[in-house]
């Protein structure tokens, strides 16, 4: 009687995770999404595997990457991660892909991806800024094109250390690109600033788009800043905070 019990139970268990699609192990399911720009792939993914044992990630590229979007596929990942530029969409993908964060699937956008999708408005609210590539006007106001400027050692000031994302961290120095010019929705709540001249103050912020928690980080463009501990140790709480298992 006891072993049928037993079986019957772990039946149920291992139904209910096939079913949900979750893991078990109860990690974090990371998307990263990829496309439109280049990138040091193996030192990403180093840096992609030092976040932990509770957080797993695959990578999906544009323009692949737009089924993932699909009702079908959304059980598949817990949290998405941007790490592309891409710029063409169809209203068919857009839609999907509104739609899919809307309903509550938690995005990190990271460095370039705030320059994908010029012409695509509803991307600038999902991620809450747009770096442009040329004049574009946004809620009544034309901004010029941005400027960028490579390999740069500047100060990031941590605009509220008692934010979960970036929680136990100080200040700290990175070697990054910066960027200047850009978008910044107001109302976001600031999480990085930074008083680089050719970068703009606000370099990280979080906001809310639909029911899914968004956290946008400028900062991420190559090898120097995915081996900084302190923008590791933002990703992994970045990740954590929007899967709402942070504090």
């Amino acid at each position: 009687m006891k072993a049928r019990i037993f079986i019957f139970i772990s039946l149920f268990f291992f139904t209910f995770i096939s079913a949900s699609g979750k893991e078990p192990s109860g990690k974090i399911r990371v998307l990263v999404i990829t496309g439109g720009h280049d990138y040091k792939k193996e030192q990403f993914n180093d840096m992609m595997k030092s976040l932990g044992e509770k957080i797993s990630y695959r990578i999906e590229e544009f323009p692949a990457a737009f089924s993932m979007f699909l009702p079908e596929n959304r059980d598949e990942y817990d949290v998405l991660v941007f790490y592309h530029m891409w710029q063409s969409i169809t209203p068919e993908q857009a839609a999907a892909f509104a739609d899919c964060i809307k309903q509550g699937k938690p995005l990190v956008a990271l460095h370039h991806s705030i320059c994908a999708f010029d012409e695509w408005p509803e991307y600038f609210n999902i991620i809450g800024g747009k770096y442009f590539h040329k004049p574009t006007e946004v809620g009544g106001k034309t901004y010029p094109a941005c400027s960028y400027q490579h390999d740069l050692h500047f100060m990031v000031n941590i605009a509220g250390n008692k934010h979960p994302v970036t929680k136990g961290i100080n200040d700290f120095e990175v070697f990054d690109e910066t960027y200047k010019g850009y978008y910044v929705e107001p109302g976001v709540t600031p999480l990085l600033t930074t008083s680089e001249k050719t970068s703009e103050f606000l370099i990280g912020w979080t906001k809310i788009y639909g029911k899914a928690r968004v956290v946008t980080i400028q900062s991420g463009h190559d090898v120097p800043t995915f081996e900084n501990l302190n923008f590791r140790k933002i990703l992994r709480q970045a990740i954590i905070w929007v899967n709402n298992t942070g504090k």
